[in-house]
């Protein structure tokens, strides 16, 4: 079977208010501070952000771009939230805080995406082209992180919090640092029963491993001198006239020493 893409996936019709709804109960799923439906709908901003946005983005395929971008505007200013109306926006993504986000015009976002507050998805071109990133479905993007320009992030990725995602990532992989490297590839096992794996923090430190790795090799360098002046103390004479057979049989013990 070929491969669907994020687009096609995209393109099942619903209706603003089933859109609107699936938007508040996936709330439920991602956030154990929310108790009842009334809290979501008046002191979440990031669903506020992408209730205003279903409507905007309506408005924006349909010509109607200037009231899409002033009401866009209206929503930024009571959210803090900076969707553009052109943005591709698939079922239940759920922005958590709100505070700081940035989606661009041409950013496609795929299924169950779920953002924290900081988030850029941005681009990095004045073209008018696609310039902005494509998130596959089941994608997590840690608190403070830029993903620049028209790449792809594969289904159920995990960016690592503050890091800075210029190349494609694949599917599976958690990317972490500045710029982005893949520290956990494929095969990730999705924890949650509803299919999003909210534990972005659980990710390793490639910096501290290799520091961890210098260590071990400096205290193994360390205990080889330590070996090799112990032996050269013990052979070590005061007064020699055979200086040339002493340095000669010298060499040879630290050869011996070191495992040459």
């Amino acid at each position: 079977m070929a491969a669907v893409s994020i687009d096609e996936r995209l393109e099942a019709p619903l209706s603003l208010i089933a859109q609107w709804r699936e938007d508040v109960h996936c709330v439920f799923a991602r956030d154990p501070a929310a108790h009842s439906v009334w809290e979501i709908l008046l002191t979440y901003p990031g669903v506020h952000a992408t209730l205003f946005h279903r409507a905007n983005h309506r408005l924006w395929k349909a010509g109607w771009k200037l009231p899409a971008r002033i009401l866009g505007s209206v929503a930024r200013m009571l959210t803090n939230v900076d969707i553009h109306p052109g943005a591709t926006i698939g079922r239940r993504l759920f922005i958590d805080h709100g505070l700081g986000v940035v989606i661009g015009e041409t950013t496609v976002i795929g299924n169950d995406v779920t953002l924290y507050h900081g988030v850029t998805l941005g681009g990095t071109t004045w073209n008018k082209e696609k310039r902005h990133p494509t998130l596959g479905d089941n994608v997590l993007v840690g608190s403070g992180a830029k993903v620049l320009g028209a790449i792809t992030l594969g289904d159920n990725v995990r960016v690592g919090a503050n890091s800075v995602v210029v190349k494609d990532v694949p599917p599976c992989c958690t990317v972490v640092g500045i710029p982005g490297r893949v520290i956990q590839s494929k095969g990730t096992k999705i924890q949650n029963r509803h299919g999003i794996d909210l534990d972005h923090h659980l990710v390793p430190d490639p910096v501290g491993k290799a520091i961890n790795c210098l260590m071990e090799r400096i205290d193994e360098l360390e205990a080889r001198q330590t070996e090799v002046s112990k032996v050269l103390h013990e052979q070590h004479c005061e007064a020699c006239e055979a200086e040339s057979l002493c340095a000669a049989e010298q060499e040879i013990v630290i050869k011996r020493a070191v495992g040459e």
